[in-house]
């Protein structure tokens, strides 16, 4: 357990926005207030208090001993991130004490580990990731910011995912594959090759999603 204080904000009171609140709590802080831009039209997330929007957060950054944007939008998440952290915020990552981290891994600050995963040795998490429940990182692989990796996902050794990137739920990354900026891996894809950034694939194995014109 990383206890580092007992305040902790989470911006984003969402589902998502729950279970890193919990986690939270299991890493010692004991005293939660959420933030989200939907305030004052909603007060309350389950038993914990709303205590303004991500503009109040801001003038507040500093009275907090960590910060965690739980929003699942990759792109609103790290900009939500590195706003707080250049008004001073510090942003801890958080662990499930379920998951499995080596300490040869390295995890920067504003991500968060859910219960079951697993980031082997010599992996690196950038900054403001989701490394979700159950989802596994093998050894050697880069996760630049801002990167979601979804329920029950599997990376392999040596992968590398740039900025944005969303991995989802069930998805297999073979050994060594490159998945570029923004791009989207299907839920239950196979990825065997490199993925352009920007570009969504699907299926097994995975290929680039074709729209058709409507």
């Amino acid at each position: 357990m990383t206890k580092t204080g007992s305040k902790c904000a989470v911006l984003g009171a969402s589902g998502h926005g729950k279970v890193v609140a919990e986690i939270a709590e299991l890493n010692g802080f004991s005293d939660i207030h959420f933030f989200d831009d939907r305030w004052p039209t909603i007060s309350n997330v389950e038993h914990w208090n709303i205590h303004g929007n991500s503009e109040m957060l801001l003038t507040h950054a500093t009275e907090y001993q960590t910060i965690i944007v739980a929003i699942g939008n990759n792109s609103t998440r790290l900009e939500k991130h590195q706003a707080l952290i250049a008004h001073g915020a510090v942003s801890t990552p958080l662990v499930h004490p379920k998951a499995i981290v080596s300490h040869y891994a390295v995890l920067e600050p504003g991500t968060v580990v859910m219960a079951g995963a697993v980031v082997n040795p010599f992996s690196r998490i950038g900054q403001a990731c989701i490394v979700n429940t159950s989802a596994t990182i093998d050894h050697d692989c880069d996760i630049a910011q801002g990167v979601h990796v979804s329920p029950g996902a599997h990376l392999a050794g040596g992968v590398q995912v740039a900025s944005e990137a969303w991995i989802g739920a069930g998805a297999t990354i073979k050994p060594l594959v490159k998945i570029g900026a923004k791009a989207v891996i299907g839920a239950g894809a196979t990825v065997l090759r490199d993925v352009e950034s920007d570009q969504t694939q699907i299926g097994i194995p995975a290929k680039p999603l074709i729209k058709k014109e409507v």
